[in-house]
């Protein structure tokens, strides 16, 4: 499975020059999901966030393919005009998989959310996504899981995360992850990280300690068979971190705030983060930036990884 195996998308996928030249020249690419900048971050820190997501992976040797819905297309890697306007839009969609073609129909703009992100990544041949903290089973409603675990069951690729967010049953996420044979491969670290602090508490299956490491595990997972992806978790960098002894109570109150307000559904989280950045004067959202900027790091490093075991294959 290698970028040299690219065949165009669907007619309603637009690929970027950038993007298209280094699937066909099979270099390393990383995706980046936007329904944290059209859902998950305030303006103006949505947009720098993008911009300098996108730097950190170019200056580690990768090409960045922001993936987001813009006028009914799928776009694969955005401009510095399409950031901005997806970063100033306001009310969008927010893009899972099953939103695809509701805002295709629709000439809709829109975020992906992981989910949507893996799908059209996938489909485009791209093999490596970061992301801040994927979705899961929910507390206030354990029958509420997000689509997000969904695509890492079903989707190959290397997800790089911080974990599950904080905001969410942690140990139901692993036990579902596990249920769906979804690997879930610790980065220099045997503990699952809790999104804004760096141990949770729960195990990761196994530990890596170096992204030639990730890629020879991906390698050898989806070399017997397997289908489902494998999720990359690394802490967020303990000058960052908020311990999860101070996380704990303001999760709890904003949880329980949701459930008194009737807070569900694609809602639930942005108002949960949201309230979380207020309980925290702030501290939240500054961690949020810096995991994300660490995961596009090590994303990219990974990328490049994999690109250079493509090219001693082929020779």
């Amino acid at each position: 499975m290698t970028n040299s195996s690219f065949d165009m998308p669907p007619s309603n996928f637009t690929i970027s020059h950038e993007v298209s030249r280094a699937l066909k020249l099979s270099l390393p690419i990383v995706a980046l999901e936007s329904a944290v900048i059209t859902h998950g971050l305030p303006h103006p820190h949505n947009l720098t966030l993008a911009r300098d997501m996108e730097s950190r992976v170019r200056e580690e040797g990768a090409t960045p393919a922001t993936i987001a819905v813009l006028e009914g297309a799928i776009r694969i890697g955005l401009s510095e005009p399409e950031l901005t306007q997806l970063a100033d839009a306001g009310d969008v969609m927010k893009i899972s998989q099953r939103d695809f073609a509701t805002a295709i129909t629709q000439g809709a703009s829109g975020g992906t959310t992981v989910a949507g992100t893996m799908f059209a990544a996938h489909a485009a041949g791209i093999q490596v996504f970061a992301t801040g903290g994927i979705g899961g089973v929910h507390k206030e409603a354990r029958f509420d899981v997000s689509t997000d675990l969904h695509a890492l069951a079903s989707i190959p690729m290397i997800v790089v995360c911080a974990g599950a967010k904080a905001i969410l049953d942690l140990p139901s996420t692993l036990e579902y992850l596990e249920s769906m044979a979804v690997p879930v491969v610790g980065y220099q670290s045997e503990d699952f990280p809790a999104f804004y602090s760096r141990q949770s508490g729960l195990k990761v299956n196994v530990s890596v300690a170096s992204p030639e490491e990730v890629v020879e595990f991906a390698q050898a997972h989806w070399g017997i068979g397997m289908r489902s992806a494998v999720l990359v978790t690394q802490p967020i960098q303990a000058d960052d971190e908020i311990p999860k002894q101070q996380m704990d109570p303001l999760i709890a109150r904003a949880s329980q705030e949701a459930i008194e307000k009737k807070i569900q559904g694609q809602e639930l989280t942005p108002y949960l983060l949201s309230r979380l950045n207020e309980l925290s004067n702030g501290r939240t959202l500054r961690a949020n930036l810096a995991l994300l900027l660490n995961n596009a790091t090590l994303a990219a490093q990974i990328a490049r990884a994999m690109a250079r075991k493509h090219r001693q294959k082929v020779i």
